[in-house]
């Protein structure tokens, strides 16, 4: 895993970006499911050393927490 790369470096941003405002949108909206989902995209981001998977995953997330509000949880 190199730290340094630029691509890791910007897709990190960019998707603990997104998770720190799902974060924000969940704690002001009072829900959970955003919140936890913001936090996972967080981890995510520091923890996946591939920039694929990284992605992958954070989309992934993003999307299951649409549906999930979506469903009224």
């Amino acid at each position: 895993m190199n730290l340094l790369d630029p691509n890791f470096l910007f897709a990190s941003l960019v998707w603990s970006s997104i998770g720190a405002g799902y974060w924000i949108y969940g704690k002001r909206q009072q829900s959970l499911v955003a919140m936890l989902g913001g936090v996972l995209m967080i981890v995510t981001s520091c923890f996946v050393p591939s920039v694929l998977w990284m992605s992958l995953l954070c989309i992934g997330l993003m999307a299951l927490v649409y549906f999930l509000l979506k469903q009224g949880s």
